[in-house]
C-alpha cells in the first residue's frame, strides 16, 4: 500500500467545456465548477453542454444557476432558475452556485423563491457575498438556510496575506454560528494566493479561474499543466 496522501487543500476549477473538464482533471482538480460565460462571472450552462461534460469527467460538479451579470432575479427569470435546479437535480450534479444580494443585503425573497420547494440540491453561495455590507452577520443568516454549505468569496481587497487573514475571520465565524459550511477561497486566486492560502491554512478549499487557463485569460482553455502547478501547491508542494 502506498503512502497516504492528505489534502492540504481542495482545487475546484471552472470549466466551460467537455475539454475544459478533461484538462482539468487530468490536472489533478478535485471538483468542477460549470459555468458558462465565464467572463461575466458565469452563467447557468446549457444542459447540453453539462450532458458532455459530465460524460468527459466523473470529477463532483457544482453548477452555476445564474441567468444575467448581477446578482438580482430579473423579471421572468425565476421559473428559468427553478426549471434550471429541477434539471440539476435530475442530473445528480454535486451542488449549485447560485446567490442573490441587493443593496449590500442578502437577498432572502429572492433565495427562498428560487429554493422553496425546489428539489434538494446543496449550494455554494457565490461571489454576491462580496458585494454585502456585514459579511460576518450575513454568515449567521446563511446559516439558516439548510441548503447553503459553501459560500465563495475573495476575501476582500489588499495583500494576499489581508485577505487570508480575513478568509480565516470568515471562517471563525462559521465555527460561532455552528454553521456546517466550508468557506472557498474564490476570485483573483493564483499561484502565488494560493501558496500564501496554503502556508495560513486559513481555507480548506480553493476556486480558480484565469490562473488555470492558457494565456491566463478567460477566453484560455483550461491547460492541464497549468491545474497540475495549482494542485501541487494545493498539496503543499509535494
Amino acid at each position: 500500500m502506498g503512502p497516504i496522501i492528505t489534502v492540504l487543500l481542495l482545487l475546484e476549477i471552472i470549466v466551460q467545456t467537455a475539454d475544459d473538464a478533461r484538462a482539468a482533471e487530468d490536472g489533478g482538480a478535485h471538483r468542477l465548477e460549470v459555468v458558462r460565460d465565464i467572463r461575466v462571472g458565469g452563467l447557468t450552462p446549457t444542459m447540453a453542454s453539462l450532458d458532455a461534460i459530465q460524460k468527459a469527467s466523473g470529477l463532483p460538479l457544482r453548477v452555476m444557476v445564474r441567468e444575467n451579470a448581477g446578482f438580482a432575479i430579473g423579471a421572468g427569470e425565476l421559473p428559468v432558475i427553478r426549471r434550471a435546479l429541477g434539471a440539476l437535480a435530475e442530473r445528480q450534479v454535486d451542488g449549485v452556485v447560485m446567490g442573490f444580494a441587493r443593496d449590500g443585503e442578502i437577498a432572502d425573497g429572492d433565495l427562498a423563491a428560487a429554493l422553496t420547494d425546489a428539489p434538494p440540491v446543496r449550494v455554494t453561495y457565490h461571489r454576491a457575498f462580496d458585494t454585502l455590507r456585514e459579511p460576518l452577520e450575513a454568515i449567521r443568516r446563511l446559516a439558516g438556510v439548510a441548503q447553503v454549505d459553501r459560500i465563495l468569496t475573495d476575501g476582500g481587497s489588499g495583500s494576499r496575506l489581508a485577505r487570508s487573514a480575513r478568509l480565516a475571520a470568515l471562517g471563525r465565524r462559521v465555527a460561532s454560528c455552528g454553521a456546517n459550511i466550508i468557506v472557498i477561497a474564490g476570485g483573483g486566486v493564483d499561484e502565488a494566493a494560493l501558496a500564501v492560502f496554503v502556508a495560513a491554512g486559513c481555507v480548506a478549499e480553493a476556486h480558480v479561474g484565469r490562473a488555470a487557463r492558457e494565456e491566463l485569460t478567460a477566453e484560455g482553455r483550461v491547460s492541464a499543466t497549468r491545474v497540475r502547478r495549482l494542485r501541487a501547491i494545493a498539496d503543499g508542494g509535494r
